[in-house]
């Protein structure tokens, strides 16, 4: 099959821009291919899940269905990060809670000098994920990666860094997008109206962070308010809040 054979087909499953993606990323085609891609798409699929991969920060990232997209929103964190880092933080070790693709620990060690990186999750098949993308972008020696969750890990050092983002949809949230069914729940939902993972970092993250480090959480849109009240309440001190490209506030920033 040609690709524009393949580029026709797969723009009336979905549109001329996802067609182009496709076309773009796979030189050569089978016929069987593209009508297996073709079906996704008229099933509601993100194209990322459809071809196993979505850049994030200007590297490309391996997906499927056992985590999250790497999303443009979460960039905002990263270039948070970032920012402080080369002003003056200066920091040497960075840990990521709830890892998924591994798409902020790896831009963070991509981007950041002479710093290295701790990644849990509490997905097995995430972890997976993840180690397919730090083995494939040269971080195996930076990046070390851990099967646990946020209530029982215990690491044996404390970090400059500390950046999450956590599940904080809350259950039955009618705002959910039709492509969410594509994405593991325990990456999307919380309890406690989408809090829970946040009020669980607050608590035990104080033993996790050195004195002068810095917390990162990506929040969802309207949550500022009730998760800088659960952090502030847990004894952290709030630094300021980042907006992504839409002007929704995205990050939360907090120390000791």
């Amino acid at each position: 099959m040609t690709l524009n054979q393949a580029f026709d087909i797969l723009t009336k499953a979905s549109d001329a821009h996802i067609a182009r993606i496709i076309t773009e990323k796979f030189k050569k085609l089978s016929r069987l291919q593209v009508m297996h891609m073709a079906k996704l798409l008229r099933k509601g699929m993100p194209v990322a899940k459809v071809i196993h991969s979505k850049w994030f920060y200007g590297l490309e990232f391996y997906t499927n269905k056992h985590t999250l997209d790497p999303r443009p929103d979460t960039e905002t964190l990263v270039e948070a990060v970032i920012k402080d880092n080369s002003n003056n933080l200066k920091a040497k070790s960075i840990l990521d809670l709830g890892t998924g693709t591994g798409c902020i620990i790896c831009a963070l060690c991509k981007n950041i000098d002479n710093v290295t990186g701790t990644a849990i999750d509490k997905s097995r098949k995430a972890l997976r994920v993840a180690k397919h993308n730090v083995k494939t972008l040269g971080l195996a020696n930076k990046i070390k990666l851990k099967h646990s969750s946020f209530e029982k890990f215990k690491p044996k050092q404390k970090f400059d860094i500390i950046v999450s983002n956590p599940p904080y949809i809350r259950y039955g949230d009618p705002q959910v997008n039709k492509f969410a069914k594509f994405d593991p729940k325990m990456a999307l939902y919380a309890k406690e109206n989408g809090t829970y993972a946040y009020a669980t970092i607050a608590k035990n993250a104080k033993l996790w962070l050195k004195p002068e480090g810095k917390l990162y959480v990506e929040i969802g849109a309207g949550q500022a308010h009730n998760i800088t009240t659960i952090f502030t309440y847990n004894g952290w001190h709030f630094e300021r809040v980042e907006t992504d490209l839409a002007g929704i506030n995205r990050v939360l920033v907090f120390s000791l």
